[in-house]
C-alpha cells in the first residue's frame, strides 16, 4: 500500500510567493536582480580570496567558504522560483524536489558552523595576537570547514531520505516557493512524530552549538577589548568584529524570528517573507557587508582591476572588439531582412502570419481636437532634443578644453539621446497629420530593433558616467591614469556590442512568431510588450527572455548606487568648503539625470495594472523617448560652466570668420575697381 502510494507522486505543485497575477512580473524584477548580484558579489568573494596574495589568511580563507554556502543554497531555491513566476504551473518532480531539499539542508546547515568558525578566529585574532598563525594553521582551517560539511551532507541524506521513503497519499500542492522539511512533513500520510523529532533535535543541535561558540567567543573578545589601554587599538579590534558581527545578527535574527514566531493564521505568509530574507537576501548581504566595511577588500578589488585593465589594453582583445563593433553594425541590416523571409517560409505552416505586412499604431490620442497642439508640442521638443543633442556632440569634439573623459561618456550619452528620439519622433509626427497611421512590418522591426540599441546603451553609458564621477572625486590624482583613453573606450563599446545582441535577438525572436491577430498596435510606436498581445503564438518563452534581459540590464544601475555610496564619503572626507562644492556640482548633472531617467523607468514598469494604466504608460513612454533626451542636454549645459564657457568660445570663433572675410573684401575691393 505504502510503496503503491509512493510511486504514484511523480511530481508536486508549488504555490509560491503570492497568487496575485499583477505582482508577478515586478516580484521577479526585484528577485532576479537580488539574485544576480549575489551571484556576482559571492563569486567574485570566492576569486578575489582565492588570486590576491594579500588576502591568504583564514579569515579570508573562511570568508571564501561563506560565500561558497551563500552562493550554493541562494542557487538551489532562487532559479527555480524565477522560473516558477513566468510559467502556467509551478511544477516540481519527485526528484528535483529530493535534490533541492538536500542541497538546501547541507549548505544551510554547513553556514550555522562556518559562522562559528569566524568567531573563533576572530577571537584567536584579538585575545592571542602573537600566536594567531600558530594556532590558526592552515590544517586548523581546513578542520574547521572539512567538519561541518561532512556533518552537513550527514543531516541533509538523513533527512531527505528520511522524508522521501515515507508516503505521500494526499495533496501533492506545497504551499512554499521551494521544497523544504515543514511543508513536506503536512503531505505525508504516514507516521510522521519520528521525522519530526529527528529534525527538532538535529535543528536545536546546530543551532545552539553554533550559537553557543558564536556567544562564547564574543564574550572573551569584549572581554580582552576592554583591558586594551590604547583607543586606537580597541577601534581596531572593534572594525575587526563588527562586519562579522553584522553578518551574524542578521542570519541568527532572522532563523529565530523564522521558527520562534508565534503561530497564527498569518504566520505562513510571514514564514515565506522571512524565508525569501535568508535564502536570497542574506546571501546578497553578506559579500556587500565584508567588502563595503572592509579596506583589505577594497584595495584587493582596486589592484584585481586594474591588473584585468593593464592585461586587456596590451592584448589584442581590444583591437578585436573595434573590429567586431564594426561588423554587428553591418549585420545588423542584413538581420532584419532575414526576418521578412523566414516568415515568408512559414506560409504554410502559420497562414495567418503572412497576412500581416503592415501595423496600424493608435497613436497617443484619438481626439483630432488635440491632433494639432499635441503635433506642435511635440515637433517644438524633437526639434530642441535634436539641436541640443547635436550641440553637445560638436561642442565636446571641437573644443580642446572638453576632451576629457567626462565629456567623452557625455558625447555618447547625446549620441543615445538623439538616437532613439529619432526613431520615435519623426514618425510619431508624420501620423498626427497622416490619415493612416500605418507602418510597415520591416519598418517597425527595424524601429523597435534601433530603440533597443539605444535606449539599453544608455542605462550602462550611465553607469559609466557614475564610475567617471567616482574616480574623479576619490582619485583625483589618478584620474587620468585609471580613465586612459582604452578604458573609456571600453566601457562605451561593450555596451553598444551588448545592446545590439539584445536587440538583434529579441527582435528576431518577436518577428519570427505569427501574428494571427488584428495587427492595430495600441501605442505611438513599436514596442516589445504591445506588438506580443498581438502574438497567437505561445509568449512564455519570449516574455521570460525579456524580463532576464530587463534585469541584467537594470543591474547596471547597481555601480551607480555603490559608486554614489562611495562619492558622499569621499566628499565628506574634505577639508575645504570649496572642494566639496565643487565635488558635488561635478555630480549634480549626472545625479539629477539619473534620477530623472530611471524614476521614468521604474514608473513605467511598477505602477499598479489598472483600467486607465495604459494611458499613463503612453504618457510616461512619451516624456522618457522624447522629453528626457531633450533635457539631458539642457541639465549638462545650463548647470555646467566649462560647457557655457566652451559654447562662447565656438560661437566667439566663428564670428571671427565673417569679420575676417569683410576685411579681406576692403582690401581687394579698390584693386578690383581699379
Amino acid at each position: 500500500m505504502d510503496k503503491h502510494n509512493l510511486t504514484v507522486l511523480n511530481e508536486f505543485i508549488l504555490m509560491g510567493i503570492t497568487d496575485r497575477p499583477e505582482l508577478q512580473a515586478p516580484l521577479f524584477g526585484l528577485f532576479l536582480i537580488i539574485y544576480m548580484i549575489s551571484v556576482v558579489s559571492n563569486l567574485g568573494m570566492v576569486i578575489l580570496t582565492k588570486i590576491d596574495s594579500s588576502l591568504q589568511t583564514p579569515m579570508y580563507f573562511f570568508l571564501r567558504h561563506l560565500a561558497i554556502t551563500d552562493f550554493s543554497y541562494s542557487t538551489a531555491v532562487g532559479p527555480k522560483m524565477l522560473v516558477n513566476f513566468v510559467v502556467n504551473e509551478n511544477t516540481i518532480s519527485y526528484y528535483f524536489c529530493a535534490i533541492q531539499l538536500a542541497i538546501f539542508i547541507l549548505f544551510i546547515n554547513s553556514e550555522f558552523f562556518i559562522l562559528s568558525a569566524m568567531s573563533y578566529d576572530r577571537y584567536v585574532a584579538i585575545c592571542n595576537p602573537l600566536l594567531y598563525t600558530v594556532i590558526m594553521s592552515e590544517k586548523t582551517c581546513w578542520v574547521l570547514v572539512a567538519t561541518p560539511y561532512l556533518y552537513s551532507t550527514f543531516v541533509s541524506l538523513l533527512i531527505t531520505i528520511k522524508i522521501f521513503n515515507l508516503s505521500f497519499c494526499g495533496y501533492n500542492v506545497i504551499s512554499h516557493f521551494y521544497c523544504d522539511s515543514l511543508p513536506l512533513l503536512s503531505l505525508l500520510c504516514s507516521n510522521v512524530h519520528e521525522i519530526k523529532l529527528i529534525i527538532l533535535i538535529l535543528a536545536a543541535f546546530d543551532l545552539i552549538s553554533s550559537l553557543l561558540m558564536v556567544l562564547v567567543s564574543y564574550l572573551l573578545i569584549l572581554a580582552a577589548i576592554l583591558r586594551m589601554n590604547s583607543a586606537e587599538g580597541r577601534s581596531k579590534a572593534f572594525s575587526t568584529c563588527g562586519s562579522h558581527l553584522t553578518v551574524v545578527v542578521v542570519f541568527y535574527g532572522t532563523l529565530i524570528f523564522m521558527y520562534l514566531q508565534p503561530k497564527s493564521s498569518d504566520s505562513f505568509d510571514t514564514d515565506k517573507l522571512a524565508s525569501v530574507f535568508y535564502t536570497l537576501v542574506i546571501p546578497m548581504l553578506n559579500p556587500l557587508i565584508y567588502s563595503l566595511r572592509n579596506k583589505d577588500m577594497k584595495y584587493a578589488l582596486h589592484r584585481t582591476l586594474g591588473q584585468l585593465c593593464n592585461i586587456f589594453s596590451q592584448s589584442s582583445l581590444y583591437h578585436m572588439t573595434h573590429i567586431h563593433y564594426i561588423t554587428c553594425f553591418k549585420l545588423f541590416s542584413v538581420c532584419l531582412q532575414r526576418i521578412s523571409k523566414m516568415n515568408h517560409m512559414e506560409k504554410h505552416n502559420h497562414t495567418a502570419a503572412t497576412e500581416v505586412t503592415e501595423f496600424i499604431l493608435l497613436g497617443i490620442t484619438d481626439n483630432p481636437r488635440l491632433q494639432a497642439h499635441l503635433f506642435g508640442i511635440f515637433i517644438f521638443i524633437y526639434l530642441v532634443t535634436v539641436i541640443g543633442n547635436l550641440g553637445i556632440i560638436i561642442l565636446t569634439h571641437l573644443d580642446s578644453k572638453l576632451h576629457t573623459p567626462m565629456y567623452f561618456f557625455l558625447r555618447h550619452l547625446s549620441v543615445t539621446d538623439l538616437g532613439y528620439s529619432t526613431i520615435i519622433g519623426p514618425k510619431m509626427m508624420v501620423n498626427f497629420v497622416a490619415h493612416k497611421n500605418m507602418i510597415s512590418f520591416n519598418l517597425c522591426a527595424t524601429q523597435l530593433a534601433s530603440f533597443e540599441i539605444f535606449i539599453i546603451t544608455e542605462l550602462f553609458i550611465l553607469s559609466a558616467m557614475a564610475y567617471d564621477s567616482y574616480v574623479a572625486i576619490y582619485k583625483p590624482l589618478l584620474y587620468m591614469v585609471i580613465m586612459a583613453e582604452k578604458v573609456r573606450s571600453l566601457l562605451v563599446l561593450t555596451p553598444y556590442l551588448y545592446s545590439t545582441f539584445v536587440s538583434l535577438f529579441l527582435t528576431i525572436k518577436l518577428f519570427k512568431s505569427s501574428f494571427c491577430r488584428s495587427n492595430v498596435i495600441s501605442y505611438f510606436y513599436c514596442d516589445c510588450l504591445p506588438l506580443m498581445s498581438m502574438l497567437c503564438s505561445d509568449t512564455h518563452e519570449l516574455k521570460l527572455i525579456i524580463l532576464i534581459f530587463s534585469g541584467c540590464n537594470l543591474l547596471s544601475s547597481f555601480l551607480i548606487v555603490v559608486s554614489y555610496m562611495f562619492i558622499p564619503a569621499a566628499i565628506l572626507r574634505m577639508n575645504t568648503a570649496e572642494g566639496r562644492y565643487k565635488a558635488f556640482s561635478t555630480c549634480g548633472s549626472h545625479l539629477t539625470v539619473v534620477v530623472v531617467f530611471y524614476g521614468t523607468l521604474l514608473f513605467i514598469y511598477l505602477q499598479p495594472k489598472s483600467i486607465p494604466a495604459f494611458d499613463i504608460d503612453k504618457m510616461a513612454s512619451v516624456f522618457s523617448t522624447l522629453v528626457i533626451p531633450m533635457l539631458n542636454p539642457l541639465i549638462y549645459s545650463l548647470r555646467n560652466k566649462e560647457v557655457k564657457d566652451a559654447l562662447k568660445r565656438t560661437l566667439s570663433n566663428r564670428c571671427k570668420i565673417p569679420t575676417l572675410f569683410q576685411k579681406l573684401l576692403m582690401k581687394v575691393g579698390p584693386v578690383v575697381s581699379v
